[in-house]
């Protein structure tokens, strides 16, 4: 990626101090509310291309001089670049403009790591939706009766492992809906530091112990219990955790906006075929009523506190492509020509046991956006 020289202009991260500075924190608490910012990336087009916070407007620092006059003065600007060091340059000219604005601390690498939660009730279940903001990965805690069951975690085990003790719950179960290919599963971690069993299906490649899910289990929290749905098409071993009939844990297999897409494994139509007979099969009898909540978000608002999910009803109206015949449907689903997940090999080596990275690499690893989705 290009990274332009400095401006002259341009103030040092001397200038940059005090309210003219944001945590990724901060930032994720203000979107989608009536205080969100008006947000300002000044990294190169082919940075921003590859991956932005959405809703941000791209004005690389090299050209900031001459569109300076451009940018709105009625709110508070928000400024991102990749690690926080053009954003601080690019602060310093926009405050000496008389412009509002304020420098995103750590830059997009910050934004990758920033954890927010939102919480449903579902029957008898408590779900707590975990949204990882800056990779649009989304993984649950689910309990009952003071059991929990975790769904897709990422490596940062502390952020589940806090809210069962903040809950009370003891983690049970842990579950991996498939073999992850955009960030690094925590699962096996996981699993290890509560005790809990580690659940998935031996219809993706793994080189590690685990409780083998081949479908129709049923997973016990209390006297609750989540029901397993065998959902091959994304990989072949991804499953569908259903809470009674209430709302459904998919994984990447449906989000709220399209399909998990098929041609990671290099097999487009055969997963392709797959994954329309899962779909069907998933959504066939099923109320409008239940409650969608995905591995991963794409262009979707994201509000504090409310969890990201959609009525089934909704979804069916959103995606169309479920709606089609299988013909058609795998036509599509086959020849799509999305760009992979950033480091796909390596992570799926990661997530399979048949390598291991230090904490920095995975970290580097998961640097920019998921590409799991068809549509």
């Amino acid at each position: 990626m290009s990274h332009a020289a400095s401006p002259s202009w341009g103030a040092t991260t001397d200038c940059v101090r005090g309210d003219a500075e944001i945590t990724a924190e901060e930032l994720a608490e203000m979107l989608g509310t009536e205080r969100a910012p008006l947000l300002l990336d000044v990294r190169e087009p082919d940075e921003f291309e590859g991956w932005a916070i959405p809703g941000a407007r791209n004005i690389p620092l090299s050209t900031l001089a001459e569109e300076i006059g451009h940018v709105e003065r009625d709110r508070r600007v928000v400024v991102v670049c990749a690690s926080g060091l053009r954003s601080a340059r690019a602060v310093g000219a926009l405050r000496t403009a008389g412009i509002d604005a304020a420098n995103l601390v750590g830059g997009m690498l910050a934004w990758s790591c920033v954890y927010d939660t939102a919480s449903s009730e579902v029957g008898p279940f408590l779900v707590v939706q975990l949204r990882r903001r800056g990779k649009g990965c989304l993984s649950y805690v689910v309990a009952s009766d003071g059991e929990a069951m975790v769904v897709d975690p990422s490596t940062d085990v502390e952020r589940y492992l806090e809210v069962a003790a903040g809950n009370g719950w003891r983690v049970t179960h842990v579950v991996d809906t498939h073999l992850h290919a955009d960030h690094v599963s925590g699962a096996r971690a996981l699993a290890a530091a509560t005790g809990a069993c580690l659940h998935l299906s031996p219809g993706d490649e793994l080189r590690y112990p685990f409780a083998p899910l081949a479908g129709g289990e049923l997973l016990a929290l209390g006297a609750a219990a989540v029901r397993v749905i065998a959902t091959p098409g994304h990989t072949m071993g991804s499953v569908v955790l259903d809470l009674e009939g209430r709302a459904m844990l998919t994984g990447d297999t449906l989000f709220v906006d399209g399909v998990g897409r098929p041609d990671l494994a290099d097999r487009a139509r055969e997963y392709a075929e797959q994954l329309y007979c899962s779909l069907q099969a998933l959504m066939a009898n099923r109320s409008d009523e239940v409650l969608v909540l995905p591995a991963h978000y794409g262009d979707v608002d994201v509000v504090p506190s409310a969890p990201v999910a959609a009525r089934l009803g909704d979804v069916r109206a959103a995606v169309p492509q479920l709606g089609w015949d299988r013909d058609r449907f795998v036509s599509w689903a086959s020849t799509r020509a999305a760009p992979r997940p950033p480091s796909y090999v390596e992570i799926v080596r990661l997530n399979s046991g048949e390598a291991t990275a230090p904490v920095e690499e995975v970290r580097t690893l998961e640097m920019g956006p998921n590409r799991c989705s068809a549509a």
